[in-house]
């Protein structure tokens, strides 16, 4: 008997994704599944040959194989399962397949045979830094604790002159199976808990688990214009893995201390420039500092407090490229302090002087208090 059409036994189209296609397996799977239907040969057959069809068409290189030259192409690229009820079919096998591939990404369950080997914890490091160190970048020793592999017994746990043995229970897989009804569900052996080998006389150093807790000293280069919250990757500097399984990552996070005369926003910086009231009146050259030296700055006769001055490309070069940002330079009139009597006597002769043509020297402040009194005005009438 011809065999039929892949896509016309799971009732789809030719450019159906692969989602569509495990929908279709699984409905049809639980439609067809033998516990569901003992004894009805047909529907054993029909069981047979979805699982068949997916078999093909859940694979990328079968697929596209059988898309080309049809059945032709894939019948010797088939395992023992074949379409003409190969020897040594399960249904159970079968259905167990639907939870690897179609439930796996639900129940965490992956394929028979998955490898009991895994990867180490990444670790996370916080390096403070100075904003200087931020800004042109650095190199910086860091120290961390972490698993390392144990040196006595080089990772398996077990002491010299022995072997970790394979687990009796799940046969090495490090998973068992479990039936329940027309349902097979995969979970992590509970001897071994998934190594798929059991240490029978453990190593008197780590005691059996292969790693110890060890203190390690890095150096890291810090690439410049890195800001809070930037992290830097080593690879292979984290926690070993177990089994042979490839060592975590290193994360260093960076955090930029607070600095006493900088504000930084982004590649911008800010800061405040306190300046006598009587050179702000009179005009002048301001020296101010940068983060590679000073600058000078003009300000003009008359300047008020508050007021803003910008240094282009005096900021930060972004790490992660971009233009330089600039320097905002915020001067602010510091009012003198400790006065003598004389100084006291000159201002107060300074201020008499400025009173008696006051809206001329005083235009904010008199726009001000005529603004005051309107508004009282207006509450009286």
């Amino acid at each position: 008997m011809a065999k039929r059409d892949y896509y016309q036994v799971l009732d789809l189209p030719r450019t159906a994704s692969e989602v569509d296609i495990k929908k279709a397996y699984r409905r049809l799977a639980m439609k067809f599944h033998p516990d569901r239907n003992p004894g009805d040969h047909e529907a054993e057959g029909k069981f047979k040959e979805a699982k068949e069809a997916y078999e093909v068409l859940s694979d990328a290189q079968k697929r596209a194989a059988y898309d080309q030259f049809g059945h032709a192409g894939v019948d010797g690229m088939r395992g023992g399962s074949g379409g003409g009820g190969g020897q040594g079919f399960d249904p159970r096998d079968a259905f167990g397949d639907i939870f690897g591939d179609v439930f796996g990404d639900i129940f965490g369950a992956g394929r028979r045979g998955r490898s009991p080997v895994y990867r180490g914890a990444a670790l996370r490091y916080e390096l403070e830094l100075d904003l200087e160190q931020a800004v042109f970048g650095d190199t910086a020793k860091i120290e961390f604790t972490t698993l390392a592999e144990c040196e006595e017994c080089t990772g398996t746990g077990s002491a010299k002159g022995s072997k970790p043995t394979s687990c009796e229970t799940c046969r090495g897989a490090g998973q068992v199976r479990m039936q329940q009804g027309f349902f097979t569900v995969q979970q992590t052996c509970p001897r071994c808990q998934g190594r798929g080998q059991v240490v029978t006389d453990p190593c008197g150093e780590c005691r059996g688990q292969g790693r110890l807790r060890k203190q390690k000293t890095l150096s890291v280069k810090v690439p410049p214009g890195v800001d809070t919250g930037d992290r830097i990757r080593l690879s292979g500097e984290g926690e070993v893995g177990r089994n042979g399984g490839p060592t975590g990552d290193l994360y260093v996070e960076v955090r930029v201390r607070e600095h006493p005369i900088f504000e930084r926003d982004g590649s911008h910086l800010s800061c405040e420039v306190p300046v006598s009231f009587a050179r702000l009146a009179l005009g002048g050259s301001l020296e101010v500092p940068t983060l590679d030296g000073s600058a000078s700055i003009k300000v003009p006769p008359e300047t008020q407090s508050g007021r803003v001055f910008r240094l282009r490309e005096k900021g930060i070069k972004p790490v992660r490229g971009g233009p330089t940002g600039d320097l905002f330079c915020r001067v602010v009139a510091e009012t003198p302090v400790k006065l003598t009597r004389e100084q006291k006597d000159l201002l107060q002769k300074f201020e008499q002087s400025l009173q008696e043509d006051a809206s001329r020297h005083h235009p904010r402040e008199e726009s001000w208090l005529d603004g005051v009194k309107r508004f009282f005005t207006s509450l009286g009438d």
